[in-house]
Formats: structure tokens, sequence, C-alpha cells
């Protein structure tokens, strides 16, 4: 892609997040909407950088970043390596899919209030339920790119008489990164709302404790800075796997609009 391709897909990507803070800045200005509940993009800027002096949005942000990366390499992991081994085992599937599906359709929040009386308001039951979040999408994902790999492929790996190793790293991985590096982007985007959960739930820090007390002392404004942030950072980390997807998959000839 040319820098001139970069700046218009960038230009348009922005145009309506700028375009919306527009509107909501005539509207604040012009008595539109009550400034206590939605108060001028200005004005969320002003805190966003006293925040940043502070070094009180840093200290948050890390700590966020910690339990959702940790919460993800242990869910994520985990999701990957079992459905990768239920793909290439048709008995591992009957023992394990049946109990992992129906985990699957119990909501998050649902076993929130267990996993904070199982293992207290500590770090543990947060990275716990930010694992069981990214654990299921890089599952599905893995499970169904193995299972979409070509027959063919396998019959060839046979003639050749490939290890089961290496079936797995030069022929099962290679076809299937389409289908895990998907279900990495949903993974991630997932660690991100079941971290919301946590720290809204109980935290002493991170930017979900930063949103929470905010509300109680109708800091409307900090409550806008750690939205965005939430979204700022979920966006890159869903940019920085696009960028992976474009390297590993230089050899899929697909359909781009």
């Amino acid at each position: 892609m040319s820098r001139k391709e970069r700046v218009i897909r960038l230009a348009l990507g922005s145009s309506i997040p700028i375009l919306v803070l527009v509107i909501w800045q005539l509207a604040v200005a012009f008595d539109l909407l009550n400034p206590m509940l939605f108060p001028s993009p200005t004005s969320i800027f002003h805190d966003f950088f006293d925040m940043i002096r502070s070094g009180e949005l840093f200290h948050h942000l890390g700590i966020s970043v910690m339990r959702a990366m940790l919460g993800f390499a242990i869910g994520g992991v985990s999701g990957l390596v079992i459905g990768i081994a239920v793909g290439l085992f048709k008995r591992t599937e009957h023992v394990l899919d049946p109990t992992i599906q129906m985990l699957r359709t119990v909501p998050l929040l649902a076993v929130t209030p267990l996993f904070i009386l199982w293992f207290g308001f500590g770090e543990l039951s947060k990275v716990l339920l930010i694992s069981m979040g990214a654990f299921f999408p890089l599952y599905v994902n893995s499970f169904l790119g193995v299972r979409n790999v070509d027959s063919k492929l396998f019959d060839v790996a046979r003639v050749l008489e490939f290890s089961r190793f290496h079936q797995i790293t030069k022929v099962v991985l290679p076809a299937a990164m389409p289908n895990i590096l998907l279900g990495v982007r949903l993974s991630l985007s997932v660690s991100w709302l079941c971290l919301v959960v946590a720290e809204l739930m109980g935290a002493d820090q991170g930017i979900g404790y930063l949103i929470q007390d905010a509300r109680a002392y109708l800091r409307t404004g900090v409550v806008f800075v750690g939205i965005f942030i939430f979204a700022i950072v979920g966006k890159l980390t869903d940019s920085f796997v696009r960028i992976l997807e474009a390297r590993l998959l230089k050899w899929q000839d697909s359909y781009r609009g």
C-alpha cells in the first residue's frame, strides 16, 4: 500500500469520529446538551491531559493492560492448543467439545459473582474471568480452521511420510492460520470486554475502577476519558493483529473489495 493510499484510508476512517466530535462540541456550545451529562470534547481533552500530567492515567492504564494481556495469554493459548487438538483427533472432540460448547453458552456476567465468591476481589478472579472470555473465540476458530484444511494436504503429508509434528507445523497451522488470526482478533476484543466487567465489579486500580470512581463523584469528563481509552487501546490491538494478517497471509489470494 502506497503512502497516498494510507493517508486516504486514515482520512476516511477518521471522518465519522471527527464529524461526531464537531457536532457534539456545537451541541454543547448551543446548550442542546447538558454539560454535566455530556461535557464538551474540549473539556474531556482537558481532563485527559490533566490525567497524563499527574501520571494517574498511565498508572491505571498499565494495570489494565497487564490484566488483559495476562488473561488473554492464558485463555488464548489454552483455546488455541485445545482447539487444534479437538480438530485433529475425533475422540478428543467427542470427549471435550460437548462440555466446552455447553460452557460457551453461559453468560460471563452470570459467573462473575461466583468468581468473586471463589477467588475474592484480588487479581486472580479478574485474570481468570478474562481468560474464560478469551478462551472460546480462539477455541472455536482454531477448531474450524483445522477442520477446513483440505484433506488432500493430509494425503500428501502421508505420502511424504511427515511425522505428526510436521503435519501440524507444515500443513495444519499454515492452512488454519486465517481462522486462527480471526480467533485472536475476537479473543482480544472479548478480553477488553471482560476486563471492563471485572474492574467495574470490584477493583481499586485500573481504567474500569477509574470510570467507577469518576461516576461516583460526577466527574463525567473522566468517565468519557476512560471509555475513549478502552476504545483506542482496543482499536490498536485489533490493528496490530490485522498487520500480522497482512504479513502472514500474503499467500492468500482473496477478494479485498
